[in-house]
């Protein structure tokens, strides 16, 4: 529910206090069109807030939930696509999706529903999908949260101990890598029954959590207050970035295009990205894009971004330029490896040439680094098996 945090507590049929059930993606595999965690918040006169496939399920998803309103009962119903009843409602990609439906109930403490996650702390959501999957315990700092110091986890999870003990060894290791996964958790009961029953006995059904951590933004910083910089910098915040943009001349920075920024810095950008590194604000997620293509700029700037632990570092020119810089580099003390490290010419060959067409390139290179850790394969009507390279199967 993390995908609709923005926007919940300012939609209308929540803030009038109509009954809403919320709809989740909880299990998927093959070609599915959002991943597990999302979720659709439906009202009790049928408004809806999110989406789960784009359009193939919603409509029978909104019938369950307007039932689950009315009866208050938790429901589940899996999603595929058939080649025997092409009418059904199920997914064309091929892929299936196992939806969880169930009445919402917000905490009482509403303050930290109140937005997205901070750029500075990040945000989690822990909910029950098994038969009291009625609660939700919101963490607003998924980087400290210890699950044994929470009372709301122990109240989460009836209140028994050894519950948050058996949770807190997978917990803690997800919530800090910022992933989203069901978490079954084993107990005296679901495994020997209660109160001396046989275990030939039907028994209770396992403590299961879906898990929603979302890490502070990633950042990208842009260096080049001109025509590129200012064509990436919105593609960059659509990618979910923070981004900086850093010019050292302020005369530059202080145009309008240029005002959409998370942040702004009037800097010469060596010094700025030292400052950087030395406070701790970057991590292996960074992203840094030198677009200011001089010299003076670049060669500091890259001689110390090439050193650091970073995602991605790209710098814009020609394969002329990149020879050129390639020597000042190894003249200011860069080793080969960590110039074979530069992204230079920057972007994927998509034949770019306006500044918004190379910023679109750029943004390619980023996602297909950041997604797969190489360059992109192809077209994909070229290609063969599944579109998305991660299945998530929860069972």
């Amino acid at each position: 529910m993390l995908d609709l945090m923005p926007a919940l507590l300012s939609w209308y049929p929540v803030a009038s206090g109509q009954r809403c059930a919320v709809a989740t993606v909880v299990a998927a595999s093959g070609s599915v069109p959002r991943p597990v965690g999302t979720s659709m918040l439906v009202s009790e006169l049928g408004d809806t807030l999110g989406s789960l496939s784009g359009g193939c399920v919603e409509g029978a998803v909104v019938g369950m939930a307007l039932e689950t309103i009315e009866d208050g009962a938790t429901r589940q119903e899996r999603f595929g696509y058939t080649a025997a009843d092409s009418f059904a409602v199920g997914l064309t990609c091929g892929g299936v999706l196992d939806v969880h439906i169930a009445p919402l109930h917000l905490p009482a403490d509403r303050s930290l529903l109140g937005g997205t996650a901070t750029a500075e702390r990040g945000m989690a959501l822990i909910r029950r999908l098994d038969g009291r999957g009625r609660r939700v315990v919101p963490v607003g700092n998924p980087m400290v949260f210890e699950p044994r110091e929470s009372p709301n986890l122990l109240d989460l999870l009836d209140g028994r101990p050894e519950l948050v003990l058996a949770a807190t060894t997978q917990l803690v290791p997800l919530l800090r890598a910022g992933g989203t996964e069901i978490l079954r958790l084993a107990n005296q009961d679901a495994c020997h029954g209660v109160g001396g029953e046989s275990p030939d006995q039907e028994k209770p059904e396992p403590v299961t959590l879906l898990v929603q951590s979302q890490l502070p933004k990633p950042r990208m910083l842009i260096f080049g207050a001109n025509d590129f910089g200012a064509a990436l910098l919105p593609l960059g915040m659509h990618l979910g970035y923070h981004v900086t943009l850093c010019d050292a001349r302020p005369a530059f920075l202080a145009q309008d295009r240029f005002a959409a920024a998370d942040q702004q810095r009037g800097d010469w950008p060596h010094r700025y990205l030292a400052a950087e590194a030395t406070a701790g604000r970057l991590d292996t997620r960074t992203v840094v894009c030198v677009l200011s293509h001089d010299p003076k700029f670049d060669i500091p700037l890259l001689n110390l971004a090439l050193r650091l632990d970073l995602a991605y570092v790209g710098a814009i020119g020609s394969r002329q330029s990149q020879f050129q810089r390639a020597a000042h580099l190894a003249d200011a003390g860069t080793s080969t490896a960590e110039v074979a490290r530069l992204h230079s010419p920057i972007g994927l060959d998509l034949g770019a040439v306006t500044p918004a067409e190379v910023a679109i390139s750029i943004a390619a290179e980023i996602v297909a680094t950041r997604l797969a850790g190489k360059p992109a394969r192809g077209r994909l009507k070229d290609g063969y098996g599944p579109i998305h390279q991660q299945e998530f199967l929860w069972t």
